[in-house]
């Protein structure tokens, strides 16, 4: 599958990847030099291979509740909320971004992998609601600009700067397939721990707003980035990655996004989320290396020459200069600083524990 940018990407060079079947850009120039614009500078992505399902209906916010632990309905319209779909079980199927447009209007953001899944777990769970799901997918783009100075970008097209988890409209040529309106969806969200925004837009603009960056590089600096960049400045931060950090086996409280769950309400995995809440054995950390070898997904954290978790992604730190790694790990081994080691090719290798967000 293409995005309807992906000719842009062959015309810029990028190096053109497999992602969940979506042909995607790697990177432009390097991961590195990408991840330290969006650092210092700004950086812009194509997202649009991200899902994006309408949810309309006087039963709207009730049936949300329901489906996420997330007090959806205490939401105002023109926000949005970090929230994840669970299951019976109280584990992750996905995790999301929940927008209020109007009062019995809303949209969600399934990762790119998960969103036909979503949808149809989220149509099964409707029953007894007044509620309309589309799946607009393909007919939203989505552009993301990340970084300290992408305001600056955002005002060459008349954005101002939104607050964090917030979103506003601007005019647009265009009817939004989410909102029914010609307008573009500026939300100040994003997936790599800096100030931003992203643009959700009709995919018939998407060629004229990557154009007009592309033609801004030169004067504010600022330039496209692919996967890679994303995946390390994610790391950075801690952010879970679907079907990485998460799949399907964890729950909100393992996975340190407990934040997410308001016990005030019922919804879909409740029950056996808060039973086992102070069973689960494991949690979500980070690990700085000491070295140079990488460690990746399924290498094993010993400590004391005991097995007491497993790393979920690993990578390079671009900011911090040394390898850094994130996964679970036993509770009375999670405190920070604790010493480690992580298997790497059957060698052990001395590591800290951390908390997820290894780059403040």
């Amino acid at each position: 599958m293409k995005t309807p940018l992906y000719d842009r990407h062959v015309a810029g060079n990028a190096r053109i990847v497999d992602f969940h079947g979506w042909d995607m850009p790697l990177y432009y120039s390097s991961i590195l030099t990408e991840h330290m614009a969006v650092r210092k500078n700004y950086g812009f992505f194509d997202v649009s291979h991200m899902g994006d399902v309408a949810v309309e209906g006087k039963d709207a916010a009730r049936f949300l509740d329901h489906i996420l632990p997330s007090r959806i309905s205490s939401l105002l319209p023109g926000r949005a909320m970090y929230s994840a779909f669970l299951n019976e079980e109280g584990n992750i199927i996905d995790d999301t971004i929940v927008y209020r447009l109007a009062e019995e209007r809303f949209f969600f953001v399934p990762n790119a992998s998960t969103t036909g899944e979503i949808m149809s777990w989220a149509e099964q769970n409707s029953g007894g609601f007044d509620v309309r799901l589309r799946n607009v997918s393909n007919d939203i783009a989505s552009i993301a600009l990340q970084g300290p100075e992408a305001h600056r970008a955002a005002a060459e097209f008349g954005i101002t700067e939104p607050e964090p988890f917030t979103f506003h409209t601007v005019a647009s040529q265009y009817e939004n397939a989410i909102t029914g309106k010609k307008e573009t969806i500026v939300s100040g969200t994003g997936y790599t721990g800096e100030k931003g925004m992203e643009l959700i837009i009709p995919a018939r603009e998407a060629v004229s707003y990557w154009e007009k960056l592309e033609s801004l590089t030169g004067k504010l600096g600022g330039i496209p980035c692919g996967l890679g960049s994303r995946d390390t400045l994610r790391m950075e931060k801690g952010m879970l990655l679907s079907g990485t950090d998460f799949d399907h086996n964890r729950t909100p409280y393992e996975a340190s996004i407990s934040f997410i769950v308001n016990a005030d309400h019922d919804f879909i995995g409740k029950e056996k989320l808060m039973a086992g809440k102070e069973k689960k054995r494991e949690i979500f950390r980070g690990f700085r290396l000491e070295g140079k070898a990488l460690a990746r997904g399924g290498s094993r954290i010993i400590r004391d020459g005991k097995h007491v978790g497993t790393v979920t992604s690993g990578g390079i730190s671009p900011v911090l200069g040394i390898p850094i790694a994130l996964g679970y790990i036993d509770r009375e081994s999670s405190k920070e600083n604790t010493p480690v080691e992580i298997e790497i090719r059957s060698s052990e290798h001395r590591a800290t524990v951390s908390r997820p967000k290894l780059v403040k």
